[in-house]
């Protein structure tokens, strides 16, 4: 198998919901981008492991096997590192990374594996001046991605980076930054979408973190909520138009479910979509995505650089077991 690029999305707190208007927007959402990928309207419970000639759809548990609701920082960390974070600690922990967790993310991150087998990786996402003067000062604190690209060495992209279209924000449309004070160019999602992926083919791996999903999760606004959905579909779908889809492979996947059922305010143990897209995706088989340990160990596989991280792998009829 040959050397590929990766382009991971992440998107927090996007699970797969009811098909159910009243608490679901994804439900309401115009998204022509991810209907085409998938084949249809489809993203509701139930839908199981879709396959289709340059797309897989894994539904993806989030719960790791320990009791309670799915949290942000131990759901994150077992993405990035392929340890199951909530296990090694007993419990689901939210938010930002205690200090076992930072201990997982410096010994066994993806971005640190992967630039010791010395593959360049990169953080997509610009950080304002203010967030390093905050965490010198002890106002803020390394999210679990921050400190992923930090146990790799990997520069942290800044507003500079983002006015040369070499990064993209949180929002991806910098109207967050406006609001703050910047004095910034507006962009659309599929401005996003485009810079994002050019940004990739400079790298071996590139990881975007987008959180908004999570927070009109969490505020139970269904129109918000629609409207997140669909400009994140015109960013996908613009991502997904620019990559090489032959040399790149994009995994848009999630830590915890929370926008797809906004009837309550905390996150849900409902399965996450992992969207495996390249061209041929049938020559990566057996991909043995079940859980949030299992994506590490893929990137590093899909990106030649097999190591202890990488997990046993299973025939693909099983999977679908």
């Amino acid at each position: 198998m040959g050397c590929m690029r990766v382009l991971m999305i992440f998107l927090d707190g996007w699970g797969i919901g009811e098909n159910n208007p009243a608490k679901n927007p994804y439900f309401h959402a115009h998204t022509p981008a991810l209907d085409g990928l998938l084949g249809g309207h489809i993203l509701f419970s139930g839908v199981g492991m879709l396959e289709r000639p340059d797309m897989v759809l894994i539904p993806t548990d989030t719960t790791l096997g320990v009791p309670g609701i799915p949290q942000s920082a131990t759901g994150q960390t077992t993405l990035w590192t392929g340890i199951n974070a909530a296990r090694a600690v007993g419990r689901h922990v939210h938010a930002f990374p205690n200090e076992e967790l930072r201990g997982i993310i410096a010994r066994h991150s993806i971005m640190k594996v992967l630039c010791q087998r010395g593959k360049k990786v990169t953080f997509a996402n610009a950080y304002r001046p203010e967030y390093f003067d905050g965490v010198r000062r002890g106002k803020y604190r390394h999210s679990t991605s921050t400190l992923t690209a930090l146990s790799g060495g990997v520069r942290l992209r800044t507003i500079e980076d983002l006015k040369k279209g070499k990064a993209v924000y949180q929002e991806f449309t910098n109207k967050l930054l406006q609001e703050m004070g910047f004095s910034i160019e507006e962009v659309s999602p599929r401005t996003a979408g485009m810079r994002l992926a050019r940004l990739s083919v400079e790298h071996d791996f590139t990881l975007y973190e987008y959180f908004i999903t999570d927070r009109v999760g969490h505020a139970r606004d269904m129109g918000k909520a629609v409207k997140v959905l669909q400009a994140l579909d015109e960013f996908i779908g613009e991502v997904l138009l620019t990559i090489d889809p032959v040399n790149t492979m994009v995994i848009i996947t999630s830590d915890h479910g929370n926008i797809e059922d906004v009837s309550v305010k905390t996150h849900t143990s409902n399965p996450v979509p992992t969207i495996i897209v390249t061209r041929d995706v049938a020559r990566f088989y057996p991909l043995n995505i079940r859980s949030l340990e299992d994506i590490s160990g893929l990137l590093l596989r899909v990106l030649d650089a097999e190591g202890e991280a990488v997990p046993e792998l299973l025939p693909l009829e099983q999977q679908k077991l």
